[in-house]
């Protein structure tokens, strides 16, 4: 989706690009074909605006190159949006690069000449060791990063401190497996760095900390907001599920409790779970609220735009309190953030991770006049 709002985004009328590698994929139109529901009042037809000269030459440019992961919700989610994205006349290419004993060695040795003579690389997750490693075979001369939630704002701010990249929740020193990669990590890290031969620009929604030299590019969802809505609004409340959980950041049952003295003290009547959360911890929450799960089968983002959704939509901190608002802008739909109480989070949490979610909430609360609440 982010690469799609990039090469839509007034900045970038007529993009010439390369491959854009991601830590995820969706596989080619014969192996997944178009899953789209029929119109209903539950899911409206999209509109689809005709294309621009500058919206052709840059799909006709852009080669999307997805990693495919293993999880089914996030695969099945990667269908869709390459669906989507071959209705733009972008060309997607399916990478199976977990797929098995010498998946990778096969992915690296396709890919690499292809993005030996790309004009541009966008890259959608610099954290995936998959593309870290895809880093370490070309030095590309013009770089994009796009938005992969709220470790955009982690990956700029270790850049500018010249920090190795590492998930904002992960636990501090190195197992032997970042021992091992580690050479490869440093190699990436300097290959994504702005420098005298070599310019970055991020794209991102959410605020940065970036180094000098970076192109800052706002992402504003212009291809989601001519694509779909505006969306039918609910008299209820939403709520938009972690997967704090899973990340081993938030204690499950604190986090149980807490959806529900949330969808109590709102009145909310729907759970839009993240993909990666565990059935199991679902079921829960539907047994212990009376909550409707609802499992998006597309970014929530576009799911908002579709609708129907709430008037009120609550959220925990994460990259969704940065992109609905801009999204949603203009629907009329009030967005709040339930801040993480310290006592929900694990005794193991390494500091900074506490300091990172109250950051997103604050950074929301000053970007989009979000209003916070507890439990």
């Amino acid at each position: 989706m982010n690469v799609l709002e990039w090469a839509h985004t007034p900045e970038h009328p007529a993009p010439s690009t390369g491959p854009a590698p991601s830590s995820e994929a969706a596989p080619s139109s014969e192996a997944a074909p178009s899953t789209e529901p029929s119109p209903s009042p539950e899911h409206p037809p999209t509109r689809q605006p005709p294309p621009s000269p500058g919206r052709v030459a840059a799909a006709r440019d852009l080669t999307l190159v997805v990693l495919s992961p293993t999880d089914p919700m996030s695969r099945g989610q990667l269908r869709r949006m390459a669906q989507l994205a071959r209705d733009e006349g972008v060309t997607v290419r399916w990478q199976e690069a977990r797929g098995g004993r010498g998946a990778l060695l096969r992915t690296l040795r396709e890919l690499t000449p292809l993005l030996r003579h790309a004009q541009r690389v966008i890259i959608g997750d610099p954290f995936s060791r998959y593309v870290q490693l895809l880093l370490t075979l070309y030095a590309p001369e013009n770089v994009t990063v796009v938005d992969d939630g709220t470790a955009t704002m982690e990956f700029a701010a270790q850049l500018t401190r010249g920090e190795r990249l590492v998930r904002w929740h992960r636990r501090a020193g190195l197992s032997p497996r970042e021992l091992a990669l580690a050479p490869v990590t440093s190699l990436a890290r300097r290959r994504l760095a702005p420098g005298r031969r070599r310019t970055l620009e991020i794209f991102t929604a959410l605020p940065v900390e970036a180094p000098p030299g970076t192109t800052v590019t706002p992402h504003r969802f212009h291809w989601t907001r001519a694509r779909f809505g505006p969306p039918r609004l609910t008299r209820g409340a939403d709520l938009v599920g972690t997967s704090l959980v899973e990340t081993g950041v938030v204690d499950p049952d604190r986090y149980a409790e807490a959806v529900g003295a949330l969808a109590a003290a709102h009145g909310a009547t729907r759970y839009f779970a993240h993909r990666r959360e565990g059935v199991e911890k679902l079921h829960r929450i539907a047994v212990e609220t009376g909550l409707e799960i609802v499992r998006p089968d597309l970014p929530l983002e576009l799911i908002a735009r579709r609708g129907p959704i709430g008037r009120t939509v609550l959220s925990f901190p994460s990259t969704v309190v940065h992109t609905l608002p801009q999204a949603l802008a203009g629907t009329g739909i009030t967005i709040t953030v339930c801040a993480i109480a310290p006592e929900w989070l694990r005794e193991d949490v390494p500091p900074r991770a506490r300091g990172f979610l109250a950051g997103v909430a604050e950074s929301a609360r000053r970007a989009h006049g979000l209003s916070l609440t507890g439990v």
